[in-house]
């Protein structure tokens, strides 16, 4: 895990209060020090800035101007040195937009005399969080640290939220699982002024009222292309590495290959990779990478020069065989025929299926991942030093049903006409199929006729229903049909999947944090786009938990999906394109044959879940019993959230094949494995004497049974 962290505050208040400045490290002021462990001091007093964990020497730049104008940039940037000046430059004069517009996946600190500037990305995969501490505000990429730094208790209240509607933002808010420490929401920066925090949004906002002018299809698209190469080819141009000295390679085993044994051993290859599922997102950036130019070899002599390949890693999953997998299976192979790629295929039997083990690290957040991080780690184990993956691409790129909301408003109603039947043909043929269209137009035109202060406070009223009857909230369940499931997603929001299993007391909470929100001033956002902003953040915050549960050590995930220039050029596409069935695969397709890569084969971009529901549902029958067990006595009873009874009796009807969301249980189970290894947690991010002398959630006390929950 690798995180930043710093602090700004009234200099005469925070030396009055004993606490020693990065200056002070080694040199303790009135015997007092705080700093965090294992750390790389990158600038001192009087707003200090440290980077913490396994960074390579070039995730790290600093450039200045003068004594007190720098900038730090962390992570994987493709700006030269001079680009990175121009841009602290404009950052001096406000022009903050100018440090998120480089190619690459990265956090910028600028410092301009007491002024410090930290940018968030726009997915929301690289957070940035902050908490008043000492006179003034500490920040960080991380969340625990700093709840860490201040003692801080669990917030129970934003638990409940993240269970009922985790991908709303109204009922998050800036909160976190942490009391006292808060998030900024992507797209936004947080400007500290010795001690005094404002955040900033750095996009530009469109009006509600004036559709903002819209890119030709193909001019849009051509950004897409060109946005992705960027973002490959800035990793690509990055030295290569390879992984720290592990075990000599024990020799031929019978039964094992090269890239087998090197798995065993623990580590992943020196170079590039990237997954190859057989799906179009992951297949666009191997293809990509394999041809691109990049920097042969490694810093240490490895790789083969201007003929190494790209190392391309596929999952075939034993346990749940499928005619759908078996054909992604044979594109995979079939793309892997290039001879700039070498092919992995690894096996994944019952002992990697979901919820098979339920021990891990500690994250920094709660997330659903931590379900399947081995199983995840089983295939990045193959993979190279530098891998990279597809995610993020649904999100970026496929048109969530409440943007047909958004058409009706541009008054774009003849492109409602392929969605709709094409929801009509998924639901197969019913009775009922001639009015699905007609269906599907009157709920968007209800969401485009529903003001959003009105949709908040209806999905208030509706949990605190939920709440007083007893019976959780309306979701549809594992067997709903696309339609009913894009029905429900037509509105400004809705529950999540694991809400129907919450507690009165939690739901109503949860109501109480949406009728809040709705007294706020509305998002110059139509509903189409806000809704599809809650879901990539919340998709960016699940694969920043998924690296942390499942990382290798010595190796990079590289989404370039999640970059902000690619997510700026996907949000450029006109609705009328990004609605259309297989709105995905087509701007896919496009962007590798105006690379040149045009030999894919036959079903290339057909979208398949199957697999991975079957998966789930197979884990959780092999692991009742322990999951079971881990919910006889759980955490999130004695907070009040669950019934323990009710979850337990979900499980055994899930096993045995009920349509219950798994999603939804998925979501629970995560979050009581979190919070079991929190409290079981020890030690601190911290040292010096004037360090806290206890860790995060008051040492690790079980917060008591039925607390009051925060908001």
């Amino acid at each position: 895990m690798r995180w930043l962290v710093g602090w700004s505050s009234v200099a005469a208040s925070f030396r009055a209060g004993g606490y020693g400045t990065a200056g002070s490290v080694g040199e303790p002021e009135e015997g007092r020090t705080v700093h965090p462990v294992g750390a790389q001091l990158l600038w001192g007093d009087p707003d200090p800035l440290w980077a913490v964990g396994d960074w390579r020497p070039d995730e790290i730049r600093i450039v200045s101007v003068g004594a007190d104008t720098r900038l730090a940039v962390l992570g994987c940037c493709a700006a030269t040195d001079e680009e990175l000046r121009v841009g602290l430059f404009a950052a001096r004069g406000g022009a903050l937009r100018h440090l998120s517009a480089w190619p690459g996946s990265y956090t910028a600190v600028a410092q301009v005399a007491r002024r410090v500037t930290v940018v968030g990305d726009l997915a929301g995969a690289r957070p940035v969080f902050y908490t008043p501490w000492a006179g003034g505000t500490a920040y960080g990429t991380a969340a625990l640290p700093l709840a860490d730094l201040i003692e801080a208790q669990l917030d129970i209240g934003h638990l409940a939220a993240l269970l009922a509607c985790p991908d709303v933002p109204e009922a998050l808010g800036d909160s976190t699982p942490y009391a006292g420490v808060r998030r900024i929401p992507p797209g936004h920066a947080l400007v500290l002024r010795e001690g005094s925090r404002e955040i900033t949004g750095y996009e530009p906002v469109a009006s509600l009222a004036v559709a903002a002018p819209q890119l030709a299809p193909a001019a849009a698209v051509e950004g897409v292309r060109d946005a992705l190469v960027s973002a490959v080819r800035a990793r690509l141009t990055a030295p290569r590495h390879a992984p720290e000295t592990l075990p000599p390679d024990p020799g031929p085993v019978p039964g094992m290959g090269p890239a087998e044994r090197r798995a065993a051993r623990g580590g992943p290859a020196p170079g590039i990779g990237a997954d190859l599922s057989g799906g179009p997102a992951s297949a666009t950036l191997a293809l990509l990478a394999a041809g691109l130019p990049g920097v042969p070899g490694t810093v240490l002599g490895h790789g083969t020069g201007a003929g190494e390949r790209l190392l391309a890693v596929t999952f075939n999953d034993l346990t749940v065989p499928g005619a759908g997998r078996q054909a992604e299976l044979e594109r995979a192979g079939a793309m892997a025929a290039n001879p700039r790629l070498h092919h992995v295929v690894v096996t994944g039997d019952e002992e990697y299926l979901p919820y098979a083990d339920l021990e891990g690290p500690l994250t920094d957040e709660p997330g659903p991942s931590l379900i399947a991080a081995p199983r995840h780690r089983r295939r990045l184990l193959a993979g190279s030093a530098d891998h990279f993956t597809g995610s993020g691409a649904r999100q970026v790129l496929d048109a969530h049903p409440a943007r047909l909301a958004d058409l009706l408003m541009d008054r774009q109603r003849r492109h409602l006409l392929r969605p709709a039947t094409a929801l009509a043909k998924a639901g197969g043929p019913t009775a009922n199929s001639l009015f699905v269209p007609l269906t599907v137009y009157r709920a968007a035109r209800r969401l485009a006729r529903t003001p959003y202060r009105t949709g908040i406070e209806s999905a208030a009223d509706a949990l605190r229903s939920s709440a007083a009857d007893g019976l959780g909230s309306p979701r549809p369940d594992d067997a709903a049909s696309p339609l009913s499931i894009s029905l429900a997603a037509l509105s400004w929001t809705r529950p999540g999947p694991a809400a129907r299993w919450l507690t009165g007391e939690a739901l109503a909470e949860v109501s109480v944090r949406l009728m809040a929100s709705a007294t706020r001033p509305a998002p110059s956002q139509r509903p189409g786009e806000a809704r599809a902003s809650a879901a990539l953040a919340r998709y960016a915050a699940d694969h920043r938990i998924l690296e942390q549960a499942a990382e290798v050590r010595s190796q990079r995930l590289h989404a370039p999906f999640l970059d902000n220039q690619v997510v700026r050029a996907c949000r450029a596409l006109p609705e009328s394109l990004r609605v259309q069935p297989g709105a995905r695969a087509t701007i896919l397709r496009t962007v590798l044959s105006a690379s040149g890569v045009r030999d894919l084969p036959p079903g290339w971009g057909a979208p398949s879940h199957a697999p991975s529901t079957a998966a789930a549902r197979a884990g959780l029958r092999q692991s009742t019993d322990p999951l079971i067990s881990l919910f006889e006595a759980p955490l999130l009873a004695d907070a009040g959230l669950i019934e323990a009874r009710t979850i337990r009796k979900a499980l055994r009807a899930a096993a045995e094949g009920a349509p219950l969301p798994l999603d939804g249980l998925a979501d629970l189970i995560s979050t009581e494995l979190w919070l079991r290894r929190l409290l079981s947690r020890r030690g601190t991010c911290w040292t010096g004497t004037a360090a806290p002398r206890q860790r995060a959630v008051a040492g690790g006390v079980t917060p008591p049974r039925r607390p009051t929950l925060r908001s």
